[in-house]
């Protein structure tokens, strides 16, 4: 008795303390340190920006919310990788996760706010914004290791981010447009909308993510208001009043006492019969006895390892100098792109032995499973 006792005071404590975690939102300041990041015409460094904007937010959610646990990823000018990011965002169990940054363009009348998720949508029109946040990665030693073969500069490394399910995406997008009405309704910033794109930081944090574009250092008038305390008070409000509709919106055990969760009323279907119906009992010796269906048995699919080579927006005409002499591939389409592969392994082995030899043609090759 007393053992279970015991046993049930450890659980009741367990139970409390899991209800009592509080909401924890991560605050990432782009880029710091060596990687200045975007640079102005006036030379204003985004690394700065987004520090400044950060700690402004983190500041006003601590001071309005104290039950939210508000942490960032740096407060001083730092070097971060992608990686160490997204690991302190995991590590921290966090509820959100904000990055900041500041935009950039080689057309200096390119102005206006965005907010990112992930996603590949129009991958390709958002390519060049991903490759430069991405770029950073190039600054860690030995990365191509520690990022599994990515490389930033690479369309084909892009094609993994087609495969990632993102579970987060509709709590994700519902905090980008909140940031992003405050952005152009009450700051009147010109709306380059709400997009997605491939970045490393967000595919790899588990939870509810986005990447603010605040404006461009490379327009003149933008580059002004953006280092101003005006500007960087303006757009921290802006932040702020959208945290606090996602936070007033969102259920967390920290903003109020769990409840039991409500079960369903269930409505009868107006086209159904929902009363009971007693059926006669089927004679011992039925004349015609009930035969179960035979159902064909299901044809198990057979698993291939095959080796994509590369990826095109079109179809490529037989012997085109892109094949680079393979004679015998295969391709399939996928959100606007053709995805070609050469070889029909049995085995991962086989076809890591494929892979290494289409390496020196095809240096960023890598394995696909398919099923035929």
């Amino acid at each position: 008795m007393v053992k279970k006792a015991i046993l049930g005071v450890l659980l009741l404590c367990q139970t409390l303390l899991l209800h009592s975690a509080p909401f924890t939102v991560v605050i990432d300041a782009g880029h710091g340190g060596k990687d200045a990041g975007a640079v102005g015409r006036k030379g204003v460094l985004e690394k700065n920006l987004n520090l400044d904007v950060s700690i402004r937010l983190a500041s006003k959610i601590r001071t309005q919310y104290p039950e939210v646990q508000v942490l960032l990823t740096r407060s001083s000018d730092v070097f971060l990788p992608l990686q160490s990011r997204a690991d302190f965002v995991n590590k921290n169990n966090a509820d959100l996760f904000i990055c900041i940054h500041t935009n950039a363009a080689e057309s200096r009348s390119a102005h206006g706010t965005e907010v990112f998720i992930l996603g590949t949508d129009k991958m390709e029109q958002n390519l060049d914004v991903a490759m430069r946040e991405n770029a950073v990665i190039k600054l860690e030693s030995d990365y191509q290791t520690a990022y599994q073969g990515f490389d930033p500069n690479s369309v084909e490394s892009y094609i993994m981010f087609e495969l990632m399910q993102n579970r987060y995406i509709d709590q994700s997008l519902q905090f980008a447009s909140l940031v992003q009405n405050e952005f152009t309704n009450t700051l009147h910033r010109a709306d380059r909308g709400v997009r997605q794109a491939a970045f490393w930081v967000l595919l790899k944090s588990a939870c509810p993510s986005v990447l603010v574009e605040m404006g461009f250092v490379s327009n003149a008038d933008e580059e002004q208001y953006l280092k101003s305390d005006q500007g960087k008070r303006e757009i921290t409000d802006a932040l702020f009043a959208a945290f606090c509709n996602y936070y007033k919106h969102d259920p967390h055990p920290a903003q109020s006492e769990a409840q039991p969760e409500a079960q369903p009323e269930v409505q009868p279907v107006d086209d159904c019969i929902t009363d009971t119906v007693k059926l006669a009992p089927i004679p011992a010796q039925s004349p015609l006895p009930i035969q179960p269906v035979q159902q064909p048995a299901p044809q198990a699919k057979k698993e291939v390892w095959k080796v994509q080579i590369f990826v095109s927006r079109t179809v490529l005409p037989k012997g085109d100098s892109t094949f680079k002499g393979v004679t015998s591939y295969s391709y399939k389409q996928a959100n606007g792109w053709y995805k070609y592969m050469t070889g029909n392994c049995a085995t991962r082995e086989e076809a890591a032995q494929l892979r290494d030899k289409m390496k020196d043609k095809f240096p960023d090759c890598f394995i696909v499973k398919c099923e035929e």
